[in-house]
């Protein structure tokens, strides 16, 4: 039997998982590692608490597998995307700390981008908005604040990378500096149409092209691991950012195919085939994979709070313990009550694209309670959802009947939410058998890649299904109930 180690770095903790051949999860490990708050919305990581741990969890589950190295044929890489980091050539040690995809640091600067006009050069060339979310601004402030940076930078002495690109350079012993499609569409640097850097963002930056990696194929040969790290060279074959990996691991190969991730927040992605098509309603334009040169494309919407507001349930008003309540406590709402939560923690995501907005609640009464505000919460999560779906729908083909949305993530393991999902979106929920579809992606595209695993139409008959959710709501009361949505938005953003 061989084996592909899926490497899953994500922004809390880092997890290594091991499929066999038919695409079972043989084991895993995983590590957490330490959060870093410099200022009020600033967010880093050290990265070598991401290599640490990256090396470790690969190690652990190789023991815990009781596997030889040598039945290990392949490593694929999925990360967290847009977190920024800048190491020395020659000695490989970070000259900072990764500011992660969180950190809004750059949002005076971004907000001069736009007053410039850049805007449309921008959402033309990378398919996405200026905002401190993507890694140029990032990378241009470390290169303007760490003491020395910017000529080292132009003498060739630093190179950048997003996370996956970082430890591509730790695993192969520096002999790689690469990074994959995906990855490089994430930057605010790379013209997905053209499939290259640009240089006219690179020179408004100045940031000198000879830090930025060399731009793969999702299924490509990304370097070796370094012998002494397993004991053999293990090849790199698959990389992908973790929405991307996980759109694969659901098989979403087809124009038009959906899939939305409920984890801290949600990411949805529509494949829009082999054409970029540009939002008019403020969502990403993305590369979904590119398999043998040829970019497959996406459009993308983020809501920021998804499973995290369970957790502020949890965490913050204490009305539950574990996530698992929020069910009981929904269906035991009154359904004579109409309580709305906006959950604009941190403001509001796509189609809004708000960051500075903050939470509500609406429509609360004496007998509101624990059971009310739980329904509401959850609730929240299919209202966003239909936001984006609605947006992508507009943006794509308004005639397109409304296609099955697959689900993955913790909160897709919610019964309750995923049938209000199907309700509020009219259109089936349909939740796989495996719910790791991020690792999943990213280990079928090293599979494939050495020949051990199946091309991508098997890959795709073989995606299985656990649970499908059909839309069991009046027509009236969905109208009804995304109405008093729209409007507790509408009041929050003019709060």
């Amino acid at each position: 039997m061989k084996y592909v180690l899926a490497i899953d770095q994500g922004t809390t903790s880092t997890r290594a998982i091991l499929f066999d051949e038919a695409l079972r999860v043989i084991a895993q490990a995983q590590e957490e590692f330490a959060q870093i708050y410099p200022n009020s919305g600033w967010v880093e990581h050290d990265p070598r608490d991401l290599w640490s741990t990256t090396a470790g969890t690969c190690r652990g589950v190789i023991e815990r597998a009781n596997i030889a190295a040598a039945d290990v044929v392949s490593i694929g890489i999925t990360n967290q995307r847009e977190t920024t980091i800048v190491w020395d050539r020659t000695t490989g040690e970070p000259i900072h700390n990764a500011i992660v995809w969180q950190d809004r640091r750059t949002s005076d600067f971004c907000q001069e981008l736009r007053d410039a006009g850049h805007s449309d050069m921008f959402a033309d060339r990378t398919g996405l908005l200026i905002d401190p979310y993507f890694s140029a601004t990032k990378l241009k402030w470390i290169l303007d604040n760490v003491e020395g940076a910017r000529e080292k930078a132009q003498s060739g002495q630093l190179l950048f990378g997003t996370v996956d690109t970082f430890l591509i350079w730790k695993i192969t012993g520096g002999k790689s500096h690469v990074t994959d499609a995906t990855n490089a569409a994430r930057t605010m640097l790379y013209d997905i149409r053209k499939g290259r850097w640009s240089q006219t963002i690179c020179e408004l930056f100045e940031i000198p092209m000879q830090m930025l990696p060399q731009v793969k194929d999702s299924a490509d040969d990304f370097g070796h691991s370094r012998p002494d790290l397993f004991g053999k060279p293990i090849p790199i074959s698959g990389v992908a950012g973790d929405q991307q990996a996980a759109t694969i691991g659901q098989a979403c190969f087809e124009p038009g195919m959906l899939k939305a991730t409920y984890g801290t927040g949600c990411f949805a992605l529509l494949n829009t085939g082999d054409t970029p098509v540009k939002s008019k309603n403020r969502l990403l334009t993305t590369i979904a994979y590119q398999l043998d040169g040829k970019p497959t494309y996406a459009l993308e919407g983020s809501i920021f709070i998804a499973g995290a507001v369970v957790q502020w349930l949890r965490d913050g008003l204490k009305i539950i313990r574990d996530a698992s309540e929020t069910q009981p406590l929904a269906l035991g709402a009154d359904d004579k009550q109409s309580v709305v939560m906006v959950p604009a923690f941190t403001g509001l995501g796509a189609p809004y694209w708000n960051p500075e907005c903050r939470g509500a609640v609406f429509g609360l009464t004496r007998n509101s309670g624990p059971n009310e505000l739980a329904r509401a919460a959850l609730e929240s999560v299919g209202y966003q959802t239909r936001d984006l779906l609605d947006a992508m729908r507009a943006d794509w083909r308004e005639d397109t009947p409304n296609s099955v949305l697959r689900v993955d993530g913790g909160m897709s393991a919610s019964d309750w939410a995923m049938q209000f999902l199907a309700d509020i979106i009219d259109a089936p929920v349909h939740r796989p058998r495996v719910l790791e579809t991020t690792a999943l992606g990213v280990a079928w595209l090293a599979g494939m890649k050495v020949g051990v695993m199946p091309g991508q139409e098997e890959f795709a008959n073989q995606w299985e299904l656990d649970h499908q959710f059909h839309s069991q709501m009046a027509e009236d009361e969905r109208a009804r109930k995304y109405a008093n949505w729209r409007r507790a938005v509408k009041a929050t953003l003019e709060y």
